[in-house]
């Protein structure tokens, strides 16, 4: 992939791709294609299909998904599947179709079973039952990832598949009915303070472990993956197992520890109160990254930086919502 190459980032402005089209303007990347929703519709087929027949892109950052936390994926399930299943089928059948040169399908690590040994590794997709409350998301995202193997094995395409851990950054969303763990952490903090609570809650019992990767640090490392040298991204690609790699820092924390660091570094001094009564979600999910760190890539962003950046990014936002708060249910 070079500075003048074609590149199109599905789904820019979403917290990933916003990450990946920063960190190519950085890197004076010039030629990057971007289409909002409203110009482009990624679940109509002839939409796509104009697009990559004008554009032409010789490399796809498919970012683009429909995302949510636990309330989110447990309400709308039926939403999560068609829509992802739509766009991911779109944007990769009309990137062989344009004859594009290498695309990045980005899923989650919610791909692998509830259960599984601790650290996950790459393998061990498929192997057991999924976490029941996004479920539907999950098989969507296997689907994706079983569709970049078969066109490769079918097409001789160079699809890879990357599963980052729990992100957090710049343009993460804050509804607390959508949003996943540490956002919703971050704007109950801002909340409290604001008002002068002296207690926030927190979904569940405070002991599943989380991992959390820095959105800027994802989108480094799938740099890193599509400008690798033919050799190193060859071998991710065989035939024998499908292209698939996760990224993530390797260190995990409680939700308890979690919820404290936030708290620590917004200066909050109140307490926190754990709603047993509401799911925990997955017990633990550490993902090995020995492979891409094998590979020469490893996150450089420390918890509590990414989290004071991402309030940072987020800041005027949060407090002017707080201002004219309503009640919201928590989530944890």
């Amino acid at each position: 992939m070079e500075k003048h190459s074609r590149v199109y980032i599905a789904g820019h402005r979403g917290l990933v791709g916003s990450a990946i089209h920063r960190a190519l303007e950085q890197r004076g990347f010039k030629n990057l294609l971007l289409r909002s929703r409203s110009q482009m519709d990624l679940t109509d087929r002839k939409q796509v299909s104009d697009f990559f027949a004008q554009e032409r892109p010789e490399y796809v950052f498919l970012a683009a998904a429909k995302v949510g936390g636990i309330l989110a994926n447990d309400t709308y399930p039926a939403d999560f599947i068609r829509e992802n299943l739509l766009i991911q089928t779109n944007v990769i059948e009309e990137s062989r179709a344009a004859g594009v040169e290498r695309l990045l399908f980005l899923g989650s690590s919610c791909i692998y079973p509830a259960l599984c040994p601790q650290p996950i590794k790459e393998e061990y997709l498929l192997t057991g039952p999924l976490e029941a409350t996004n479920r539907a998301y999950a098989v969507a995202k296997i689907a994706g990832i079983e569709m970049c193997w078969a066109y490769n094995r079918q097409y001789g395409t160079r699809y890879l598949a990357a599963m980052p851990t729990n992100l957090y950054g710049p343009g993460d969303n804050y509804d607390l009915n959508k949003s996943h763990v540490l956002p919703a952490l971050i704007r109950k903090v801002v909340e409290a303070k604001a008002a002068g609570d002296k207690t926030i809650t927190v979904w569940g019992t405070g002991t599943p472990r989380r991992e959390l990767l820095y959105s800027d640090d994802l989108a480094e490392a799938c740099l890193f993956l599509m400008q690798m040298d033919e050799v190193r991204f060859a071998s991710l690609l065989t035939r024998h197992a499908p292209p698939l790699i996760n990224i993530g820092t390797g260190e995990d924390v409680t939700i308890r520890e979690l919820a404290e660091t936030v708290a620590r570094v917004l200066e909050y001094d109140g307490s926190l109160v754990f709603d047993t009564s509401k799911p925990d979600g997955t017990p633990r999910k550490l993902m090995d990254v020995s492979r891409i760190q094998s590979l020469g890539w490893k996150a450089s962003t420390p918890l509590e930086q990414g989290i004071r950046l991402a309030y940072e990014a987020a800041r005027q936002q949060l407090e002017s919502t707080s201002e004219s708060r309503s009640p919201l249910s928590s989530k944890g």
